[in-house]
């Protein structure tokens, strides 16, 4: 199954959907105060300067002197706020309508002064309000300041909104780390199930009702898992004492009864089959608790290597340095170079030899420590390579002398989890099945 490129967990998709949502919501309602402020803005500053060219025009009628009235115009120059300037026929002008908020106050100029008056914000290159009104058939500009937008500055604005935006973020994070907490827990709960500890609950008297039937329906799982592996225990127990007794009766009475002695090997050998058999059975299915230590990696390989002495059938040659320590269980990690030894020996010997050889090396990377066992046999069909931990399981053509219980490959898998480490397998290029453990590393 193809995963998603963007995989977010909970906490981080929760925090940016709230995140978007309510910083959707501020500039929607930011745009929405912008737009209900425009209009009466706009009619405000429009009559405000129509009355101000209204007085200005019966200020300059009640100057019949042409002379008063250029004497006035000339006070008004030296006004810092309003300027009157008789309008030329070679006035060169931009339109003042450039957004909605000037076209808004243009439209209520032309309706207060007249549908001839012209309106413009630069006049022969020189910027501002000027605002074309004609008084006993002589036109006029009035200049006055540019009418704003807004009534906030850019900056005022654009740090309210960032002041706001701010505390969405962290009101979304607050927000997304309450809904993801009771499923934070719960997962720490179900990793600390499948790693073994069957005692792990969750509150059941949480405020949240859903919630609450989750950690409930999820503490009952548990208790019935714990009663599942306590009766599993018992039953395997039983099997294991049920099952020798008679095997060792077995070998007693044919140690004793069979005179031939061929048979006497052959009967004890499917006996000793048996029995490690059994052992199989019993590794595979040992509860999941482990208690990790430090383990000196090199003398624990070389204790397993040497319970293979018979150097007609397999030989171990291990790389690995003595100072390099694993957080283990020495007992299981010992069990799963155990195994593998002993797969190799079954399987990985060499056609042209009949030996197999063993060679185990490691790399460091990061916080791991990786070992490579590898054989020089025949390997595995490509196909078939992942069913190798699979229980009962057993390779191809050139592993069906296989006399085991198909476990072995399984019983590492399983044990390398319980200790927080992994299983790869893979064909080697030249020839033989290569097993790759990664082992938490000693810092």
């Amino acid at each position: 199954m193809q995963s998603s490129p963007l995989n977010f967990n909970v906490f981080w998709r929760t925090f940016v959907l709230l995140a978007l949502l309510l910083a959707g919501g501020i500039v929607a309602w930011v745009q929405t105060l912008r737009a209900l402020d425009l209009e009466p803005r706009a009619v405000h500053e429009a009559r405000q300067l129509a009355s101000l060219v209204n007085l200005t025009r019966a200020a300059l009628l009640q100057q019949s002197d042409s002379i008063a009235r250029i004497a006035l115009i000339k006070s008004f120059d030296k006004a810092d706020a309003v300027q009157v300037r008789p309008r030329e026929p070679t006035d060169q002008w931009e339109p003042f309508e450039v957004d909605r908020f000037s076209r808004a106050v243009a439209r209520e100029l032309r309706s207060a002064l007249g549908a001839d008056s012209v309106v413009a914000r630069n006049v022969n290159g020189q910027p501002g309000l000027w605002i074309g009104f004609t008084m006993d058939r002589d036109p006029y500009w009035l200049i006055t300041r540019q009418a704003q937008g807004s009534s906030l500055s850019l900056t005022t604005l654009m740090t309210w909104i960032g002041i706001a935006l701010l505390a969405t973020l962290l009101g979304s994070a607050a927000v997304a780390s309450l809904i993801n907490r009771p499923l934070k827990e719960l997962s720490f709960a179900a990793s600390r199930i499948r790693e073994g500890d069957l005692d792990s609950r969750l509150d059941e008297n949480t405020l949240t009702s859903e919630i609450r039937e989750v950690n409930m329906g999820f503490n009952r799982m548990a208790r019935e898992l714990a009663k599942v592996e306590e009766d599993r225990a018992v039953m395997l127990a039983g099997i294991s004492h049920d099952l020798r007794t008679p095997l060792a009766r077995l070998r007693l009475e044919a140690e004793m009864s069979v005179t031939d002695e061929e048979a006497k090997r052959n009967m004890a050998e499917d006996i000793g089959q048996l029995d490690a058999i059994i052992d199989k059975f019993m590794d595979y299915a040992r509860p999941g608790s482990t208690q990790l230590v430090p383990v000196p990696l090199a003398k624990l390989i070389d204790r397993e290597a040497s319970a293979f002495r018979d150097a007609r059938q397999i030989r171990i040659n291990s790389r690995v340095s003595v100072d390099v320590k694993v957080l283990a269980d020495e007992t299981e990690l010992g069990r799963v170079f155990l195994n593998l030894f002993e797969n190799a020996r079954r399987y990985g010997r060499s056609r042209d030899t009949g030996l197999a050889d063993v060679l185990v090396t490691y790399t460091r990377s990061g916080p791991w420590i990786i070992v490579t066992v590898r054989d020089h046999g025949p390997g595995v069909d490509p196909e078939k390579i992942n069913l190798l931990t699979k229980p009962f399981f057993r390779g191809d053509l050139a592993r069906t002398a296989a006399t085991g219980a198909g476990l072995g490959l399984a019983i590492v898998d399983k044990a390398l989890h319980r200790m927080g480490g992994s299983l790869e397998l893979a064909n080697a290029i030249d020839g033989g099945l290569i097993a790759q453990l990664r082992l938490k590393r000693v810092l």
